[in-house]
């Protein structure tokens, strides 16, 4: 079963989305400019193993220039921009529903981190960061003993 994000307030800016584009629609008053810059935030899974934690962040459309990542004060820091293309001139679209313009992300990183050798690697829209667990904090098997029995029958 996938761990979904819910956000309480989602709905509400859903519906409230939809109501604008209603009656921006019926209007035509909005320009498109407008859709291009709204705010954005990439989607990410963060999943652990015996030896990492990995964040991949979905960015299509994101060069591996205009992305910064940086830790700071136990914080892993993702920002950057997709910039609107204009393959064609902005009166000549009809929708425009990908989002443009800067995102920003910022995960607290659990105390286990090696933060000095955080890695990341941009393939295919998406971005993996690695974050290798400290040795000595890594999860080790206990083994259990066999339960020693006492005969009280000796004294």
């Amino acid at each position: 079963m996938a761990i979904i994000r819910w956000d309480p307030f989602g709905d509400f800016v859903t519906l409230r989305d939809r109501m604008n584009r209603l009656f921006e629609d019926m209007s035509g008053s909005k320009e498109e400019k407008d859709l291009m810059t709204r705010a954005w935030a990439p989607s990410v899974d963060i999943y652990e193993n015996e030896n990492e934690v990995v964040l991949c962040a979905e960015i299509p459309g994101v060069e591996e220039k205009d992305v910064e990542i940086k830790v700071e004060d136990n914080n892993l820091i993702i920002k950057g921009e997709r910039k609107f293309e204009k393959e064609a001139k902005e009166e000549n679209y009809h929708r425009i529903e990908r989002s443009y313009g800067s995102f920003f992300r910022s995960f607290a990183l659990p105390p286990y981190i090696d933060q000095d050798k955080i890695e990341a690697e941009h393939e295919n829209g998406v971005l993996r960061v690695r974050m290798p667990k400290k040795a000595e904090l890594k999860p080790r098997k206990v083994k259990i003993l066999k339960p020693v029995t006492i005969d009280k029958t000796k004294k």
